[in-house]
């Protein structure tokens, strides 16, 4: 039977770049894995790879919430049974004996109790991206993080708005992006509707430290009626999901449940500072289904793992594509019966902020996804034209050279259509099969319109050109097809000039009879061809 908590491949790749980084010399490393792709399964497996080397050191994971701490001691023992773990956080100070110590961030802090743990040769910081903070920065300079001892972030982002991450992380260890997780069934997709609210103008709401402020957010939110046409556009588009919805202050948090109970939805808001009993009960109902909506203030962004969860309203407008990415990730978890999640981005006014959205989860560059479309299908579509246009790129220099080295004169529509004036009569032209590097090969005389050659087959360029090239010469002696032909070098006719300014063809200074022969033949066969319903190349 497989062990739930043996890592995956990429989980292993990423227990393998960190020690490679270590034994190079780089001993604070980050790892940035998305939400869901089980970054507590990698570092509870690094550490029970890395212990046996730590010569009787210990290992201490920093975090920063209750939820965290928990999770991290319960999947370590999950791990490695026989290790003792220890839990140090307010009035619990398990370390005397433990092999490992998950610590709360705000107790070792106090200068007493980090000084009281001795002997830490590993360091995890879980959530990392709050790793700049000052009293992360005390308690990891405490324990050697500047001195050598390996240390290792995880995240699902490293785009804190205050920056100073570069003074703590000194390298990506090892990403893995979120298209790649959806991809290979590790996530979901998730699929994007907006919530237009044409009252609320973010315009009006201030930017404090890189991003929207809080308070002026949620009053905005409210003034507006957005929380109404939330609960609306739930009971339309998600009446059968699950749900998480962000929002930026406790009011506003505490107002969306109530605009969703009056629709027919069950919701309960949960915040940061509300009793830690009532918290987990809530969570507790809601796990069991008996709530239908989480409404929070911000609080779920982190250690919260629900993956029966497939519906996240972010009710709370951001700039950041890091938090952007923290809440959407809560509902990519795949669970039995779950399709994909729903995204119900709240769209407002904003013309002076640039806010996330559903392309920023992934590192891609992706164009603003169209409505309902998911971001597997936006990120496919994005390949798709890349690979024409590395293709059209391809093809157009594969033309430059075989066309422009031959010895037979290929003229060129301003449709893009390569042709050879083969007789007075005739000419002999190549049609692109569409997103291929194949061409098929055309005729067309003023006896009977256009047909195909009697091998009309499709062949890569330099078959096409080596076959229509014989064609030509076939049909003509030389004078119209080759490119040498000496009469080209000679002076326009007054004939050839007549006609030019009869078809209104303009003739550059300079011009030969060879160059105003092709501005003629060229003008022709484009209304020739742009006249024809051609075969299917």
């Amino acid at each position: 039977m497989t062990n739930p908590f043996d890592p995956r491949p990429y989980q292993r790749e990423a227990i393998a770049a960190l020690r490679q980084g270590w034994a190079a010399g780089t001993n604070r490393l980050a790892v940035v894995l998305p939400t869901g792709a089980g970054k507590t399964v990698v570092f509870a497996n690094l550490i029970s790879e890395c212990l046996p080397q730590l010569r009787g050191q210990r290992a201490l994971v920093l975090a920063h919430r209750e939820e965290l701490i928990e999770q991290a001691a319960a999947k370590i023992r999950a791990v490695r049974p026989d290790l003792r773990v220890g839990i140090v956080k307010a009035e619990r100070d398990e370390h005397a004996d433990a092999d490992v110590i998950v610590a709360s961030v705000q107790t070792l802090a106090v200068p007493k109790r980090r000084e009281a743990i001795r002997d830490i040769g590993l360091a995890i910081v879980d959530e990392c991206h709050h790793a700049a903070a000052r009293t992360y920065m005390e308690v990891l300079e405490h324990f050697g993080a500047w001195r050598g001892v390996p240390v290792a972030g995880f995240t699902a982002t490293l785009t804190r708005t205050d920056g100073g991450l570069a003074e703590v992380w000194q390298d990506v260890a090892y990403t893995l992006d979120i298209l790649d997780m959806i991809s290979d069934g590790h996530l979901c997709d998730v699929r994007g509707k907006r919530i237009t609210v044409d009252t609320l103008d973010l315009d009006t709401v201030r930017t404090r430290g890189g991003d929207l402020v809080d308070g002026q957010l949620g009053r905005a939110l409210e003034d507006s009626g957005a929380l109404d046409a939330i609960a609306k556009a739930y009971a339309d588009h998600a009446p059968d999901r699950a749900g998480v919805v962000f929002t930026p202050t406790v009011a506003t948090a505490q107002a969306a449940a109530e605009s969703l109970r009056a629709v027919g939805i069950t919701a309960a808001p949960v915040w940061g500072d509300m009793g830690r009993d009532e918290r987990r009960e809530t969570l507790a109902r809601y796990n069991a289904g008996d709530v239908q909506v989480l409404t929070n203030c911000m609080v779920l962004t982190e250690g919260f793992d629900a993956p029966h969860t497939s519906c996240i309203v972010v009710a709370r407008p951001t700039k950041s594509p890091g938090l952007y990415v923290q809440m959407v990730g809560r509902g990519l978890r795949p669970a039995p019966g779950k399709r994909d999640a729903l995204l119900l981005d709240v769209m407002g006014s904003a013309t002076r902020h640039k806010l996330a959205s559903m392309v920023d989860l992934t590192a891609r560059e992706l164009a603003p996804a169209e409505e309902g479309k998911s971001l597997r299908e936006v990120a496919e579509e994005a390949a798709a034209v890349a690979e024409r246009r590395q293709l059209a790129a391809t093809v157009a220099a594969e033309e430059i050279n075989l066309f422009g080295s031959s010895a037979v004169r290929w003229l060129r529509t301003p449709q893009g259509v390569w042709f050879i004036r083969a007789s007075d009569d005739q000419v002999l032209f190549l049609l692109r099969v569409p997103d291929t590097r194949l061409y098929r090969v055309r005729r067309w005389t003023t006896v009977g319109g256009v047909e195909a050659p009697r091998e009309d087959v499709a062949r890569p360029l330099a078959e096409a050109l080596a076959w229509l090239e014989e064609q030509a010469r076939r049909l003509d002696s030389g004078a119209l097809v080759v490119k040498q032909a000496g009469w080209r070098s000679r002076q326009p006719s007054p004939k050839q000039l007549g006609l030019c300014r009869r078809l209104r063809i303009p003739v550059p200074r300079g011009s030969t009879a060879g160059d105003v022969a092709d501005l003629i033949v060229t003008d022709r066969v484009a209304s020739i061809l742009g006249s024809l319903i051609l075969p299917a190349a």
